[in-house]
């Protein structure tokens, strides 16, 4: 199959997975309930107040991360590279630790306490690397994922010291949202999240070039034209500050970005001009079915997401490191 033929069949998937999604669950929904949507039946309150719009945050957050996966395995030039690499997700954590260690519970702008202060790590997370790379005057991938690197473990130690002085409560609460979770009622979360998503999307559309040349070599990218350190800076900024306001939102949902990028670098190939729609469509799609599948596989008890897409990611990472050994091999063979 033709490179290019597999972008209108994901197209179709992802809508067929969000549409077909809601009425999956402990109490199945009539088809019906699509079209009373100012119904007081309980069925299309379901539908439209709670299924509908976790599928359509799903799809979302599942987008962005996948995005943002595929960029920095551009940038890093690294296969394992994840939208977490740079400890975004781990500042994202603290701050939400820090927020449920203090009680925070005013909301702003619609976001609760917890989720901004959230917010608020992820930032410091973002602005600790980027001061670091600064500060160092080299903005190259080594120096970028070593300080991500960095920066990750000393926020995770920070919240292992948050839970271990906190009490049996807040501990259990920190940990819950660290599990990462779709649990929402409304559309406020997922339009709260895609003007962030949709400016990452139209960066890396505008940057695919970029992106091509950078997965080259940074010298070949330069000899061409690409101011470097500038198109990174700006890549990691708001890629970063994309995935940060996800993680707000739906706490760190690991995996994502380390899957879907390479199941459909596979399918359409390594250029960026086909993979990022390509990787937008089956990471929103692929979000939405691993959380499907978390809430009804022990219905009605709830698996968080974040557990289930772990549970995929792990050995998807053992085959990802084991798959060039058995390639050479092959070939040596």
């Amino acid at each position: 199959m033709k490179r290019y033929a597999w972008l209108p069949i994901f197209l179709l998937g992802s809508c067929a997975v969000v549409l077909c999604a809601p009425f999956i669950g402990d109490r199945p929904i009539s088809w019906d309930a699509l079209f009373r949507i100012r119904s007081n039946d309980p069925d299309a309150q379901i539908f439209w107040d709670i299924r509908l719009p976790r599928a359509c945050l799903a799809w979302v957050a599942g987008a962005g991360l996948a995005a943002a996966g595929m960029a920095f395995q551009a940038m890093f030039r690294n296969a394992l590279a994840t939208p977490f690499t740079l400890g975004v997700a781990s500042g994202a954590s603290f701050g939400a630790a820090i927020g449920v260690r203090l009680g925070i519970g005013a909301a702003f702008l619609g976001l609760s306490g917890v989720s901004v202060a959230a917010m608020a790590g992820a930032l410091l997370a973002i602005s600790i690397v980027y001061g670091l790379t600064r500060l160092k005057r080299d903005c190259s991938a080594g120096t970028m994922l070593l300080a991500g690197v960095a920066v990750n473990f000393f926020f995770s130690s920070l919240i292992l010291l948050i839970q271990y002085t906190g009490d049996v409560y807040d501990t259990f609460r920190i940990l819950r949202w660290i599990m990462g979770g779709l649990h929402m009622i409304g559309f406020e979360a997922p339009l709260r999240a895609l003007p962030f998503v949709a400016a990452g999307t139209v960066l890396l559309a505008a940057f695919v070039g970029e992106l091509n040349l950078l997965t080259v070599g940074e010298e070949l990218a330069a000899s061409r034209g690409v101011a470097v350190g500038r198109t990174k800076t700006l890549v990691f900024l708001v890629v970063s500050a994309m995935v940060g306001v996800i993680v707000s939102i739906c706490g760190p949902i690991g995996f994502v970005g380390l899957m879907c990028p390479h199941i459909c670098r596979l399918l359409v190939g390594p250029d960026h001009r086909r993979l990022l729609p390509a990787t937008l469509l089956f990471g929103g799609a692929f979000l939405v079915v691993c959380d499907t599948i978390a809430r009804t596989a022990f219905a009605p008890t709830e698996l968080p997401v974040g557990i289930f897409t772990s549970l995929l990611g792990g050995p998807f990472f053992l085959w990802l490191l084991l798959k060039p050994r058995r390639d050479a091999a092959l070939s040596a063979g």
